[in-house]
């Protein structure tokens, strides 16, 4: 048989998702019918859904009724919001490593949430994915690299010039200082 090519995925979420540990609580049946509270914190959300931990097994496509406590974005919601709504159960699925017994997957899509707290949810997620962004090692990495290779590169069209030239050399010291002034944070 032929092995099978690599086929690249295409993206399938309509909303941006970000990785965020808010606290959480989530009510839904479990498997012996009793409703059951469970407190736990989320891994990431989106406008269109959460990602969580459960000690408690929940059925998929059963619905649930979640709370979720939204921290203060700054410069824009003042103060934590409990964002509270149904949703459905997407995957239900036993974790991966030490604490496999204790620990479900949980994806939950949400149902029929409001305008406002959707416009909230996104709000808080555009900020979650701007904060980690500005915080990621990788960018600022290759932000001193592109910086370290840009320098050898002006010292070299500089010594390269040759003579006495004090007015090339004084002209290549202002564009090396117009550019830093461009930089763009």
């Amino acid at each position: 048989m032929p092995p099978k090519k690599a086929v690249p995925r295409r993206e399938r979420r309509r909303m941006s998702r970000a990785d965020a540990q808010l606290s959480m609580r989530v009510e839904g049946g479990s498997a012996d019918g009793a409703l059951t509270p469970i407190v736990t914190e989320s891994r990431n959300i989106s406008g269109s859904g959460v990602y969580c931990f459960t000690p408690h097994y929940l059925a998929p496509l059963s619905k649930v009724a979640l709370t979720i406590v939204l921290p203060a974005v700054p410069g824009r919601i003042a103060r934590q919001r409990l964002l509270k709504c149904e949703g459905v159960v997407v995957r239900c699925q036993g974790g991966e490593g030490p604490k496999r017994d204790r620990a479900y997957e949980l994806a939950c899509s949400f149902l029929g949430l409001e305008s406002g707290a959707r416009e909230l949810l996104d709000e808080y997620v555009v900020w979650r994915n701007l904060q980690a962004l500005r915080t990621s090692p990788r960018v600022a990495s290759s932000r001193r690299t592109a910086a370290g290779r840009a320098r050898p590169a002006r010292t070299k069209r500089i010594g390269g010039a040759g003579g006495s030239g004090t007015a090339a050399g004084s002209g290549a010291a202002r564009r090396t200082g117009t550019r830093k002034r461009r930089t763009v944070h």
